[in-house]
């Protein structure tokens, strides 16, 4: 008697997924032509290690996951690594990109993440725990991630030319850890 495996599409997929993918937005678009409308969907897509890389990509298809599915190719071959300094960005930076202007400075450690929606997506996705941001353009959210995710690339850029060192999170972790046994020795005193 042969056997086959088993195709189930969810049997063995547990493992957990390399990135995060998030919908940013999906809109409904359609094209009028000479046989009629041609109807589709664009979807933006944020995605990230959480780990310091993340991607953004717009997808565009006749429906919706096919159009999520591009964007998450799009997005994941745009990809960059964004600069940390420990938990936070490096210095603070301002851009503006389109019609949204957007401001990122880096927070004390344990203030977590302070922005809007799409900003928050985009700065969680590349795995910044700790930020202040503000939206000063457009109230469109596709605008707002681009020009995060421009931001986010200049900062790159400027640690990249200036050659700027930074501190990982491990070594911010094992400073603080330090601080805490001096405190308690002087408690002790």
């Amino acid at each position: 008697m042969n056997q086959r495996p088993s195709t189930n599409k969810h049997s063995g997929n547990n493992e957990p997924k390399e990135f995060e993918e998030k919908v940013i937005r999906i809109s409904r678009v359609s094209k009028k032509t000479k046989g009629g409308n041609n109807v589709g969907f664009s979807v933006l897509m944020v995605v990230g290690d959480k780990k310091g890389r993340v991607g953004v990509g717009l997808g565009k298809a006749k429906d919706v996951i096919g159009a999520i599915k591009k964007g998450i190719k799009k997005a994941k071959k745009k990809m960059i690594t964004v600069p940390l300094d420990g938990t936070t960005i490096p210095f603070p930076i301002t851009v503006k990109k389109g019609a949204g202007i957007v401001m990122l400075k880096p927070a004390p450690k344990g203030s977590g993440v302070i922005a809007g929606g799409p900003v928050r997506a985009v700065v969680e996705a590349a795995g910044v725990r700790d930020i202040s941001s503000k939206i000063l353009g457009s109230e469109n959210q596709a605008s707002s991630v681009y020009a995060t995710f421009e931001a986010l690339t200049e900062i790159q850029k400027i640690v990249e030319l200036k050659g700027i060192k930074l501190k990982s999170i491990a070594q911010v972790e094992a400073e603080e850890a330090e601080k805490i046994k001096k405190i308690q020795e002087q408690a002790k005193k």
